[in-house]
């Protein structure tokens, strides 16, 4: 199957009648005063410049052209900051401006529905937009939400524990294992319902290769995002793929859904999650529908990689793995299981979790952002639709702002108030601003509860005897940077 750049080779080669009209375009459109950056070529602009790793490629950029640089993608532009200075007037000082989004062609709903129904894919920061993040936000994100379901997370990490050491002597998917832990934890917040099961098989199907679809649509390179002319003729079939996975997803919950609504009429229903609030409010099917396929995709995956990376970061790294089990036996020598109010307690573990998103951020990128209108920016024009990006993968390794950036130090955090709120700029693995993640609460306590007990009940070792200087430590990267390699390791329960 032909990979995504190939075919945007061959595109123009199909497209010659158009060659000249888009020329004339690029031409007529051509700004002054935009970002530096490397010279587009004609029609097709910088498409070709950007590779397999485009944060490995813009961070180049960045050192060559200064930390706000411009390219052209076709007809489009796009401007990348990659400095805490730039991150500030992007995500703050034009926040009003900026805060847009970029809504990749794939993605089929019309800008009208996407208002209605997308926590992050609606094209504006409207009425409906923030009704939608006050909504997720209280019943969903908020601290005495979160600490009402604290029982429920404890529960899946025990299940999570009690499974491997079943599994003891073998070799286990780490990925695998923390992204039904993960998507459990958020289902039954959601449905009341475990959507997964530790055997890589969820009910119907796979969810974790329908995030992975989803993603991969959304993310690859298309030139239906590059040509306006063209966004209605989905060449490389994006859009269908999306909705193919879509229909997918919504079959995991739907049967859900009408028994639900059919217990309201009947007024048997007694469910207290956040489902029965989306119905109290008059969601509609579709609406809960888009919600919860966003809501699952990015709590589950984002969560999935961060742990993974932690778990390869240790297991590479002797020294803060002893001190993570050292703290971890202090604090848990009376106790059976974590508890989440223990890990308030564990400043080393929660430094090696700021320490892993510093170095492998869930989304190096941010998702893309869209100007509303032409602003400036460090004296640059920023032109009105221009897709905007903070590649915050540039920004935490920096050698300016950061000791030995290539390097897991988690003792880095225990001298620091630094934290990924979103008020430092130097350290925005969740983005800040109005587009800051709404799950940054709900991240930030299951990644370390997990982390922690993976870390405190097992002792780990790589298959077949292999060193951990031996680990790949390899990225690949859509929306979200993942290992190339999965995490295999063999658990060994610790007395």
């Amino acid at each position: 199957m032909a990979q995504p750049f190939e075919i945007l080779c061959l595109v123009p080669l199909f497209l010659l009648p158009l060659i000249i009209f888009i020329f004339r375009v690029f031409k007529s459109s051509k700004i002054t005063q935009l970002p530096p950056g490397p010279t587009p070529w004609p029609v097709i602009g910088n498409i070709f410049h950007m590779g397999k790793m485009p944060h490995i490629t813009l961070t180049n950029f960045a050192k060559a052209y200064g930390p706000i640089i411009s390219l052209k993608f076709g007809t489009k532009w796009l401007v990348v900051g990659s400095s805490p200075s730039v991150a500030i007037e992007i995500l703050k000082t034009h926040d009003r401006i900026l805060s847009a989004r970029h809504v990749p062609n794939a993605v089929p709903s019309e800008g009208s529905d996407l208002e209605k129904t997308s926590l992050g894919w609606n094209s504006g920061c409207s009425s409906r937009w923030r009704y939608l993040r006050t909504l997720c936000k209280t019943e969903l994100f908020s601290g005495k939400v979160l600490e009402s379901q604290a029982c429920l997370r404890e529960k899946k990490v025990k299940e999570l524990v009690e499974f491997l050491r079943s599994k003891e002597g073998q070799v286990v998917n780490i990925g695998e294992l923390v992204f039904a832990t993960a998507l459990n934890m958020l289902s039954n917040v959601l449905i009341s319902k475990d959507m997964a099961n530790f055997d890589n098989e969820t009910e119907d199907g796979d969810i974790r290769n329908l995030v992975r679809e989803i993603v991969e649509a959304v993310s690859a390179p298309n030139i239906s995002d590059f040509y306006q002319i063209l966004g209605k003729l989905d060449l490389q079939g994006l859009r269908k793929k999306y909705i193919n996975v879509a229909k997918q997803f919504r079959s995991k919950w739907e049967p859900i859904l009408e028994e639900r609504r059919n217990s309201r009429e009947n007024g048997s229903s007694s469910q207290q999650d956040f489902l029965e609030t989306l119905l109290d409010n008059d969601f509609t099917n579709d609406c809960i529908h888009q919600l919860f396929m966003e809501l699952l995709s990015a709590g589950s995956d984002t969560i999935t990689s961060t742990i993974e990376w932690a778990m390869a970061e240790l297991i590479k790294n002797v020294e803060p793995m002893k001190k993570v089990q050292e703290e971890l036996e202090i604090e848990l020598s009376k106790s059976d299981y974590l508890k989440e109010s223990q890990l308030l307690q564990m400043s080393y573990v929660q430094a090696c979790v700021k320490e892993t998103l510093r170095l492998h951020p869930p989304a190096p990128l941010l998702l893309p952002h869209r100007a509303i209108e032409s602003c400036q920016v460090m004296s640059y024009t920023i032109p009105k639709d221009a897709q905007i990006m903070v590649n915050v993968w540039a920004i935490t390794r920096d050698p300016l702002i950061w000791e030995e950036p290539e390097m897991f130090r988690p003792q880095r955090f225990l001298r620091s108030d630094m934290d990924f709120k979103g008020n430092d700029f130097e350290f925005l693995p969740f983005g800040a601003g109005r587009r800051i993640c709404p799950g940054l609460p709900m991240a930030a306590i299951k990644i370390p509860l997990v982390l922690a007990s993976l870390v405190h009940f097992f002792d780990w070792e790589l298959p077949h005897g292999k060193c951990p200087a031996e680990l790949d430590m390899t990225e690949k990267i859509g929306v979200t940077l993942q290992k190339k390699e999965p995490l295999l390791l063999i658990p060994k329960a610790r007395k």
